[in-house]
């Protein structure tokens, strides 16, 4: 199995919070705990879900740290349409991130989905 940094997965999610910090780096001040810190923390989540769950022994784990991380993936896609409902970031902004984080969500599921089929009971 590859080490998590070989995951393209993995390299695109931290590509990713790099971005999501540098946007929310723009919003209001009083957003510091409310939707910045929310999209950093669920952001920084999903590599991070991805490489504890690789460094775990069992397939049984690293499929639910893999799950966990597509949850941060969805919290992500929530969030960002609610920073751009408020107007904290523009279209092309939201549809990059939006994008992405897509992608992000649809390797991950390939990811369960190969180490499922690999163990079928789990």
């Amino acid at each position: 199995m590859a080490h998590f940094k070989e995951l393209i997965v993995w390299q695109k999610s931290i590509n990713l919070v790099t971005e999501i910090y540098r946007i929310t780096e723009k919003f209001p001040s009083n957003e510091i705990y409310g939707l910045t810190s929310q999209l950093r923390r669920a952001s920084v989540s999903v590599p991070s879900n991805i490489a504890e769950g690789n460094t775990r022994r069992s397939k049984a784990d690293y499929l639910q740290f893999l799950r966990i991380a597509r949850g941060s993936c969805s919290e992500i896609e929530t969030q960002i349409i609610i920073s751009k409902n408020l107007g904290f970031i523009d279209d092309t902004i939201f549809e990059t991130l939006n994008f992405n984080i897509i992608e992000i969500s649809k390797m991950i599921n390939g990811l369960i989905n190969s180490l499922k089929d690999a163990n079928p009971t789990t």
